[in-house]
């Protein structure tokens, strides 16, 4: 019984030895590769040592993009900057500011709106339709649109910028509500 499984065990030898060995195959040749572009890296801010907590610096930003803005008016603990721009005028309301009108903790922007004011139960409807944006009506009757946001020391140049261009977005959401408030809830979800 030995002897068949040695018979067998060089049977398989003899017949892998005999086997046609594959041949190993040549990598493709090399393409010349392309350039890869560089990574792209984050835009430098053109407002030097932004700081989205000072309202000097959002002043600065807001300029930079083609708006007209201001600091109106400081108060002991909040600051006052006015805008005007292609899109709209509005101002935002820097607040918990320190002794010099910095490092505010939080700001509301603000636009009023030239336009018929809804009815107040249209106008909670809107509110509850969008989670950033919020409208009211002043004492005199005008609607305003409302976007606030906290500050942080670490809030870069391009996040605020987000926050611009969701405050701007408000804007259009809430002029696209008082032209039909009606059609335009009928279509919220």
């Amino acid at each position: 019984m030995l002897w068949k499984m040695t018979a067998l065990a060089l049977a398989a030898l003899l017949v892998a030895a005999a086997a046609p060995k594959p041949t190993p195959q040549k990598p493709p040749a090399a393409r010349p590769s392309a350039a890869k572009p560089a990574p792209a890296k984050p835009k430098p801010s053109p407002v030097a040592n932004f700081d989205a907590r000072n309202p000097a610096s959002v002043v600065e930003l807001l300029n930079a993009g083609g708006g007209k803005a201001a600091i109106a008016r400081k108060d002991a603990d909040a600051v006052l900057v006015t805008v005007s721009s292609v899109a709209a005028n509005f101002s935002l309301q820097f607040a918990a500011c320190d002794a010099q009108g910095r490092a505010c903790k939080a700001v509301q922007f603000d636009s009023m709106v030239e336009a018929p004011g809804p009815s107040f139960a249209q106008l909670n409807a809107f509110n509850q339709t969008s989670a950033m944006c919020r409208g009211t009506e002043d004492k005199t009757g005008k609607p305003h649109v409302l976007y606030s946001t906290l500050l942080f020391a670490d809030d870069t140049y391009d996040h605020f910028r987000t926050q611009i261009s969701a405050w701007t977005g408000c804007i259009g959401e809430f002029r696209n509500f008082l032209k039909d408030p009606n059609a335009y809830l009928a279509s919220a979800p």
